[in-house]
């Protein structure tokens, strides 16, 4: 039983740190972007689409929906 409870603590413990997985994630969106693409115009619209999408996700607080559009992005990019 302690156990369980202590699983569920660490659990709601560790929820915060994910909200803050978005802002990096666009931070190296940004950098790739910054540094060049060879991504065709059309692909390159998307990326931004993707990344403005992710980061208003990520600020209406739906985290999961933001770190998935903006692996998206990332993998259009090549980048992990």
């Amino acid at each position: 039983m302690i156990r369980h409870a202590l699983a569920a603590a660490l659990c709601l413990a560790a929820a915060p740190a994910f909200a803050f997985h978005c802002p990096a994630d666009m931070q190296k969106i940004d950098a790739a972007l910054a540094a060049g693409t060879s991504l065709s115009d059309a692909d390159l619209g998307a990326v931004r689409e993707l990344r403005a999408a992710g980061e208003a996700q990520h600020n209406a607080g739906d985290h999961d929906a933001s770190v998935a559009t903006l692996a998206r992005a990332m993998e259009m990019l090549g980048i992990q």
